[in-house]
């Protein structure tokens, strides 16, 4: 991919930047620094503090159903917009290839089908590993490290779901769960690491310090409102994220990664449940 030579060029994908991310991510962070300004400047200590997850937002189960599908339909509306803006670009393969979104992409034409669909297999089947993987690798230690935040008071404590519990429940919990890995890995791996290419950035092989950076920073930013532990360990798996995308075993693809953070924040959200208390007393869950 060469990067784009206008000087006129490069600010308007900066201002596509700036104002995918202030509809999405970027705003995010913005609130959780005011927040966590506020917690900090409060005279409760912020290790006394609680943040609550996925509230409910009406006393009323169906209204309150129709509103939670609502905000997890609308939030990924920006994710679709980044993906949208990518495709317009001239003179590069589909978002299938250059992303690895091909799960639902048909054989090229003109190969078998039978072999096309192995290759298919093939690939989900590499995807679900790697998504597993990560997942094993993230998750474990980011229990321990949130325990650890939290006996040092640098953490709030999280209710995981303020969601009444209905037949429901579950379900749009898993689905938020998704919501948040997609709109994330989509924007601030897959979006800005093909943007960002334009402008010069992730031109080589390996990878650039200052996409890593940026995502990993953004990825901390948006946590800050759980306090700053979320802050370090969020950062930590942007690195490992980001450099896992650009690395021979990430090649680029980005729904591993998804499948990643959809089961991390599917433990978080469901999980919890059937956890003995002592442990969520430890961890800082409730």
């Amino acid at each position: 991919m060469e990067a784009i030579a206008n000087p006129g060029a490069k600010r308007r994908v900066w201002w596509e930047i700036a104002l995918v991310l202030g509809l999405s991510l970027g705003r995010s962070a913005i609130y959780s620094i005011i927040q966590l300004i506020g917690m900090l400047t409060d005279s409760t200590p912020l290790g006394e503090q609680v943040t609550a997850l996925n509230p409910s937002r009406s006393a009323r189960p169906l209204l309150d159903l129709a509103l939670q599908l609502y905000a997890i339909l609308f939030a990924l509306v920006p994710a679709l917009l980044a993906l949208y803006f990518l495709a317009l670009r001239p003179g590069e393969p589909p978002l299938r290839e250059s992303l690895g979104l091909d799960w639902g992409a048909h054989p090229r034409m003109g190969a078998p089908r039978r072999f096309g669909a192995s290759r298919q297999i093939g690939r989900i089947g590499r995807d679900l590993a790697q998504g597993f993987g990560l997942f094993a690798l993230v998750g474990i230690p980011g229990l321990v490290f949130f325990a650890l935040s939290r006996s040092l008071g640098i953490t709030v404590a999280v209710q995981a779901s303020a969601l009444n519990a209905q037949w429901w429940t579950i379900p749009v919990l898993v689905l938020s769960a998704f919501q948040n890995g997609a709109l994330e890995e989509i924007i601030i791996v897959g979006y800005l690491y093909r943007r960002l290419q334009d402008i010069s950035w992730n031109q080589t092989t390996t990878i650039d310090w200052r996409f890593w950076l940026f995502s990993s920073i953004l990825r901390g930013s948006y946590h800050l409102y759980q306090g700053i532990g979320p802050f370090i360990g969020n950062f930590a798996m942007g690195l490992l994220f980001a450099w896992w995308f650009q690395s021979r075993f990430g090649r680029k693809r980005i729904i591993p990664l998804i499948i990643a953070h959809t089961l991390i924040d599917t433990i978080a959200f469901v999980g919890y449940q059937f956890a003995p208390a002592a442990l969520l007393r430890l961890i800082g869950l409730s």
